[in-house]
């Protein structure tokens, strides 16, 4: 069983906030490190019950593919795309034509969350949205009413422990749909298996196809390269208003910036991807009822157009969601794909799906702790890899694992700054 403090160290938390929501906030906070991550610091003794079932939902210790019992009869299982219903692999976009625009690529997520608020079948949405006080951060909410999901609308590439308090949302006893990143909805679909309150309560899973979660020091250098200081800052907003739509950011004296695409995001050497990243086998949403990714042929988009998801529906309640979604109208299809359309669309998630398991070997070899990985065919993947491909994979994971680059300080006292004026007001 291993600590908080071992978990981060290790290079294997994501930040979620899930271990703060399990041991309450008596026993775990959130901090962000100087690095710019969010991350758990045990303030006293956390109770070994506690702990236990922090090592049993945690998605540094423990992925999982969706559970079978929650498929449909005529689900197909492809080895990089995992389980998903042909006839509804789709391109697909919100039929409101200003959830569409202001929604990351074409709103799919935002106008399915506010689907299944306006049709009653939950009374709240976890998500994500922009710190009304800090924009630059990003922290969770709850949303009651459409509108309310709309403005959380479009990517948060930074930092955000989304769950930090699932246990209060939980505690509400309302019906609700979760939307966050595939490592989020895995540790979510742990706790429903120890949690009686998140197996009943949970009623949707929906998540998005991952790129990885940077640090909010990649943030930070932009603002640095524009001349802003962030608590001049008014709006940090990375997607959308097209898309992809441009990060725009705005001053409270009157400055804005527009950055596109490609300016914010095409050197891959700086994007500041969190370590956890680096390894993960579920990039794509595997545990989630339905994912909405971007579909840009050859993984990066060439201009702005109206926007456009491609959609993968896995379990009975994701292909439920998205029927009656497009015979209600709130969504659009434009027309159907393929598995091998996603692999056009999202090279990336191809080479690291394939890469994962030796990854995660040479990491063991150092010495170091792996997360334990079910139903995701990453080691039938590596075994089809061209021959070297696994060894050049596994001795480099070695060797960044032995010079603790994969690893990470421990976010403790003396390495923690300070919580800023904005933040706490964020939080509160």
């Amino acid at each position: 069983m291993l600590g908080i403090d071992e978990i981060v160290t290790g290079g294997l938390c994501i930040g979620c906030g899930l271990c703060k929501s399990v041991a309450g906030a008596e026993c775990i906070r959130m901090v962000t490190t100087p690095g710019g991550r969010e991350r758990p610091v045990a303030v006293r003794p956390i109770p070994d019950e506690a702990l236990a079932t922090i090592n049993a939902v945690c998605p540094g210790t423990q992925i999982e593919g969706a559970r079978p019992e929650t498929l449909p009869d005529d689900v197909e299982t492809d080895p990089i795309w995992g389980p998903a219903v042909p006839s509804t692999l789709a391109i697909a976009h919100a039929s409101d034509p200003v959830v569409r625009h202001r929604g990351a690529a074409g709103g799919v997520l935002t106008a399915l969350g506010q689907y299944l608020l306006r049709s009653g079948e939950v009374e709240l949405v976890l998500h994500v949205k922009a710190s009304p006080d800090a924009p630059l951060r990003s922290l969770a909410t709850v949303s009651e009413t459409p509108e309310a999901v709309l403005e959380a609308a479009a990517s948060r590439y930074g930092p955000a422990a989304v769950l930090e308090d699932l246990g209060g949302v939980l505690a509400r006893g309302r019906r609700l749909a979760v939307i966050a990143k595939p490592c989020d909805i895995g540790a979510v679909r742990r706790l429903a298996e120890v949690d009686d309150r998140a197996n009943e309560l949970v009623r949707h899973c929906l998540t998005l196809a991952c790129g990885g979660a940077s640090d909010l020091g990649k943030s930070l250098d932009v603002l640095d390269r524009l001349g802003v200081r962030e608590k001049d800052l008014r709006l940090f907003r990375y997607r959308g208003h097209g898309n992809p739509g441009p990060t725009r950011v705005e001053t409270k004296d009157g400055r804005r910036f527009d950055l596109t695409y490609q300016e914010m995001w095409g050197d891959e050497a700086g994007w500041r991807v969190q370590s956890r990243c680096k390894i993960c086998p579920d990039a794509i949403g595997e545990a989630a009822d339905l994912v909405s990714a971007d579909c840009w042929p050859g993984g990066a988009p060439e201009g702005e157009d109206e926007g456009f998801n491609a959609v993968l529906s896995r379990t009975r309640a994701g292909v439920r969601l998205f029927e009656r979604a497009v015979a209600d109208g709130a969504l659009t299809v434009v027309r159907a794909i393929g598995f091998r359309d996603m692999d056009l669309f999202q090279p990336h998630q191809v080479r690291k799906k394939r890469a994962v398991w030796a990854r995660l070997e040479g990491m063991r070899a150092a010495g170091m702790a792996v997360p334990k990985v079910q139903r995701l065919r990453i080691a039938e993947l590596a075994a089809g890899n061209d021959e070297g491909v696994n060894e050049e994979e596994m001795l480099g994971a070695q060797q960044r694992a032995s010079a603790g680059r994969l690893g990470e300080p421990p976010a403790g006292k003396g390495q923690v700054r300070e919580e800023r004026p904005e933040e706490k007001s964020a939080k509160s």
